[in-house]
């Protein structure tokens, strides 16, 4: 899961393994798997930031168990 800014400036968070993909139309619009669509404030890059700590911190858990 992780945290965007929608174009309202509130934060809501998306389950990140259900990105399809991200474009920049010049805003970011992610698209998941479902046909759902939202714009954020966030760019593409950091929301690739973002899917790779959040993918790390449950990798790290997981060989800590």
């Amino acid at each position: 899961m992780i945290k965007v800014t929608g174009m309202n400036n509130k934060e809501f968070i998306i389950n990140s393994d259900n990105i399809e993909k991200i474009e920049a139309v010049p805003e970011t619009l992610i698209t998941l798997m479902n046909g759902n669509k939202y714009i954020v404030l966030e760019t593409n890059d950091e929301i690739v930031d973002m899917v790779i700590r959040y993918k790390k911190k449950i990798f790290n858990g997981i060989i800590k168990v």
